[in-house]
């Protein structure tokens, strides 16, 4: 598959999640650079079910570079709890969501292997 251009359902939650960021905090709005790169991310996401720049540039011919993508990703200046905060607001908006029960599960979580004396302790959960 050839990741060269974001899918267009990608696209568009990227112009609401900017104009939502926007209008919550103004001047945070996401730069066209910073839109395209996390457009390329989700996109890529999407397609190569992991989170792996390598992939993505392999996926992307090329266009998109390990170097370039990683490089955003730690040096520009996205205001990611805003990002967040945001997101879950244009999801829970979308779906109708008004009212629910938010629950934490770490049940598979990583164990220690140096013990014997724990039951399962090697057993791992796949969710």
């Amino acid at each position: 598959m050839l990741m060269n251009a974001p899918a267009t359902f990608i696209q568009s939650y990227i112009d609401d999640l900017n104009d939502a960021l926007n209008q919550l905090k103004p001047g945070a709005a996401l730069t066209r650079i910073q839109a395209a790169w996390l457009g390329t991310c989700l996109t890529g996401i999407l397609l190569m079910n992991s989170v792996c720049w390598a992939k993505f540039e392999r996926a992307s011919l090329g266009d998109c570079k390990v170097a370039a993508l990683s490089w955003v990703f730690r040096k520009a200046s996205i205001p990611w709890d805003w990002l967040l905060r945001v997101s879950v607001v244009l999801i829970l908006k979308r779906y109708g969501i008004t009212e629910g029960v938010l629950a934490f599960d770490e049940s598979d979580r990583a164990r220690s292997k140096s013990t014997k004396r724990i039951y399962k302790v090697y057993k791992q959960k796949h969710k």
